[in-house]
């Protein structure tokens, strides 16, 4: 890429289970708040293991709720997080919007939109389906009404590539802008799949934790001996992403510099996760970012708690880090989160974002019987504060075998 267009994170928005907004966000993080908790809904006696991730729609926020009524809840949440990423970043009602690049990650799209539909063809006999299913349902819907609100007229990607699909999005932003391509890119991700059927799918993999009935909050433990699998959730982050001199000339708060990214493809098997295909992105990150392993402080790991993937990733960082693996401090925020498939990476990038600009780490929450195949520093159940940062390294490790890694920096002057 071409270093001398160098790429700013100039606005942030995020909507978790954990908290909304990005304040509510870092409180969830610094506090160690699990945001897993059983499904209320009209399914939930049907489902045998009832604990996951899930986001409560603000009360307000600068999204009308007769903006959010008729779009899907994939689109919901991407609007509320692009919204406030947008208006921290200064740009509402900017003219520099009506060229902005789209890039957005999703999994699934409107799965409660298909739920719906499959309900009505199948249990009533499909007499009154919604007219709007196709376009509230595709997944390319929520880039659609994100480029609606903000009359974004440069050019619109959906990315989904399962659980690496925010991170490819926010990667091929910062490429676009520093091959020249623009100046500035709205980009992060949203999932929303907490639906019966998506829900039964993940199930017959045998891949979802098994909650204690008394604690389902704990749920999610990855790098435990005692972990039993990961925790479907819901969210979206969305990030700006702005050419610096162009953000400097309008005066914008520059919240980090995105100084690496890296993606491979393991291309050895559908769902089983490979330690050289992991350590092929991240090298391919700290390379574009022009850095040692040893410059790393923080990272922000995939840790779905899943028995191979969290033992996969271990080895995975100790090829890339060496002697440097047991210093760094690496955390898993799906303890606290869950694992939000499509948008997963935005929000962990987020999350590693606040980690480098308030000088603390995330924890690893439940992590309680440490797994002997699993012997870094994973900051267990107490965040860290009094931490200094200059780089942090956020790993996103999808089904399919799609790596993305994204790496931000300190910028030493940076704006309030």
């Amino acid at each position: 890429m071409n270093r001398n267009r160098s790429v700013c994170v100039t606005g942030l928005g995020v909507i978790s289970p954990i908290g909304n907004g990005v304040a509510g966000f870092l409180d969830g993080l610094r506090s160690g708040r699990s945001g897993i908790r059983p499904l209320q809904t009209d399914f939930a006696a049907r489902i045998a293991y009832n604990a996951f991730g899930v986001v409560d729609l603000p009360a307000e926020s600068s999204v009308p709720r007769s903006r959010l009524a008729g779009v899907d809840r994939v689109s919901a949440l991407a609007l509320i997080a692009a919204h406030e990423a947008v208006d921290a970043a200064g740009l509402r009602g900017h003219p520099a919007l009506e060229s902005a690049i789209l890039c957005v990650g999703t999994g699934m799209g409107g799965a409660e939109t298909l739920q719906a539909g499959y309900e009505e063809l199948y249990l009533r006999g499909g007499l009154r389906p919604n007219p709007l299913m196709v376009v509230k349902a595709m997944n390319n819907a929520a880039a659609a009404h994100i480029a609606l609100d903000f009359h974004c007229h440069g050019q619109s990607l959906t990315y989904s590539t399962a659980c690496a699909s925010s991170a490819l999005a926010i990667g091929e932003a910062a490429r676009a802008i520093r091959g020249g391509h623009a100046d500035l890119a709205i980009a992060g991700g949203c999932e929303a799949l907490l639906t019966l059927g998506t829900i039964i799918a993940w199930y017959a993999m045998r891949t979802l934790a098994i909650p204690d009935p008394l604690d389902p909050g704990s749920a999610c433990r990855p790098f435990s001996a005692d972990r039993t699998g990961l925790v479907l959730a819901e969210g979206a982050a969305f990030l700006i992403l702005e050419e610096e001199q162009h953000a400097r000339a309008r005066g914008a708060p520059i919240l980090a510099r995105l100084s690496g990214y890296g993606t491979s493809t393991d291309a050895t098997h559908l769902t089983k996760p490979d330690a050289t295909g992991q350590a092929r992105a991240m090298r391919a990150a700290l390379a574009d970012a022009g850095l040692e392993p040893t410059d790393i402080g923080y990272i922000n790991a995939h840790g779905t708690a899943t028995l191979a993937g969290d033992a996969v990733e271990t080895a995975a960082i100790k090829q890339v880090f060496g002697s440097h693996a047991a210093a760094v401090p690496v955390s898993s925020t799906k303890s606290m989160h869950g694992h939000v498939m499509g948008a997963t990476g935005a929000i962990e990038f987020a999350a590693a974002l606040l980690a480098l600009r308030h000088g603390f780490l995330p924890p690893t929450i439940n992590l309680h019987k440490p797994d002997p195949a699993c012997d870094l520093d994973y900051v267990p159940n107490q965040a860290r504060f009094d931490v200094t940062l200059r780089h942090v390294m956020s790993n996103s490790f999808a089904f399919g075998g799609s790596n993305a890694v994204l790496v931000a920096s300190q910028v030493a002057d940076r704006a309030a």
